[in-house]
This record gives C-alpha cells, sequence and structure tokens, in this order.
C-alpha cells in the first residue's frame, strides 16, 4: 500500500497528491535552502558586490553578486514549490539547465578580469552537482519510459496498468489465438524481408490501427469468411 506525502498547507488537487509531486516539491525546496544559506552567508559578511577575486563562504568563492544571485534563485526555487509540483519540475529544469551554462561559462573566464561572479574551480563543481540534482529532481516521475504509477504525468500519453489490460484486449477464442500467433509470424518475416504478399498486406494494414484488439481484428477481417 502506498502512503500519499504531501507538504503542510499543500493543495488538495489529487495531482498533487503522492510520491511524485512531493518529491519534485520538496527538492526545490531543500536545493532553495542550500543556495538561500550560501547567499545569506555571504551578504552578511559584507562581500564586494563587484569584486573578481572573491571570499571564501562554506568552501567557494563568492562576492555580493554571486550572493544576491543566490538568493533570487533559492527565491524563485520556494515560489514554484509554492505553486505546485508541475511548475517546481519545470522550474527545477530550467534552473539546472542554466547551472551547467553557468558552470561551463565562468569555467571559461576562471582567473581573468571577466570573472564577474568570483568564480573558483570549486564554484565550477558545485555549479556541475547542482544543475544535475535539478534536471534529476525535475525530471523525476515525469520524463521515463516507465513512469511510477502515482505520477500524474502518467495521463500525458501514458496508459495506467489498469488502462493496459483493457486496450489489451488479449485473445479469448481459438480463432483469435491463432490470430495472435500468425500476426506475430508475420511482423517477424516482415523484418526478416522473408514475408508473403498476404504477410505484407495485413502488416501494413495493422500499422493503421493502434490497439491490440484493433490489430487483431484488421488481421482477421482478411481471413476468408466461414463457408457453411
Amino acid at each position: 500500500m502506498s502512503h500519499a506525502l504531501h507538504l503542510p498547507g499543500s493543495t488538495t488537487d489529487p495531482a498533487e497528491k503522492g510520491r511524485v509531486p512531493a518529491v519534485q516539491r520538496l527538492g526545490a525546496l531543500v536545493v532553495a535552502a542550500v543556495i538561500a544559506t550560501f547567499g545569506v552567508l555571504g551578504l552578511l559578511d559584507g562581500l564586494a558586490y563587484f569584486s573578481t577575486d572573491g571570499e571564501r563562504i562554506a568552501g567557494l568563492s563568492s562576492n555580493g553578486l554571486l550572493s544576491t544571485i543566490s538568493l533570487v534563485t533559492a527565491a524563485v526555487l520556494v515560489a514554484a514549490a509554492l505553486r505546485g509540483s508541475r511548475v517546481a519540475s519545470t522550474t527545477m529544469l530550467v534552473v539546472g539547465a542554466l547551472f551547467l551554462v553557468s558552470a561551463l561559462a565562468n569555467l571559461a573566464v576562471l582567473e581573468s578580469e571577466l570573472n564577474f561572479l568570483a568564480f573558483s574551480m570549486a564554484n565550477v563543481i558545485f555549479s556541475v552537482v547542482a544543475g544535475l540534482v535539478l534536471l534529476t529532481l525535475g525530471a523525476y516521475g515525469r520524463v521515463s519510459g516507465n513512469l511510477p504509477t502515482d505520477s500524474p504525468y502518467r495521463a500525458e500519453g501514458h496508459a495506467t496498468p489498469d488502462d493496459d489490460e483493457t486496450g489489451q484486449q488479449l485473445p479469448e477464442t481459438p480463432a483469435e489465438q491463432a490470430a495472435e500467433r500468425a500476426m506475430r509470424e508475420a511482423e517477424l518475416a516482415v523484418i526478416g524481408h522473408r514475408a508473403t504478399e498476404d504477410q505484407q498486406r495485413r502488416v501494413t494494414a495493422m500499422a493503421r490501427v493502434r490497439t491490440r484488439g484493433d490489430r487483431r481484428a484488421v488481421w482477421m477481417s482478411f481471413d476468408p469468411a466461414p463457408t457453411r
């Protein structure tokens, strides 16, 4: 039995219930807390705003500008988490990508006068790690070939187990079972370039429909009518 996870004061929207929305929203809040702590420590230390040398804050280099950007980024993540899991997911994907871009861009200007955010190599590594974490959290339960059952994104082109069972329309009669076997043989023959004209014609016709039951019906429609 699965238990839904909820944020305090979270919405009663069914799409916001379950593990996936909770992971996305809590993930955004946790990352925001880390980034905000770094930004607050930098501002409290009275760092020069545009220094390209920077000073050490929690093992990273920072200046006033980077501290301010960190706080703004944290505020964006918090706002996204409060709006809902879908907004949090999208925001984390975007911010995560920006972290990776920032890492590459600042790596190119290390030890130069263009290092406006006072990055060090430690900052570059942190940006890469933070970016990957955000991308992973943002994509969790959303970008996958096998989404969790409680993912609100399953409705977007992903059938639930019950839908699969209904849509499969398993063969029931001996004729339908025989048709299924013949269908598989024909599809393998087409792939192996050894299909007969009849098999090729049937497989081509089946490709126009989607469900298993419809494909089987198309196949059987080519069978000769039973004689009496």
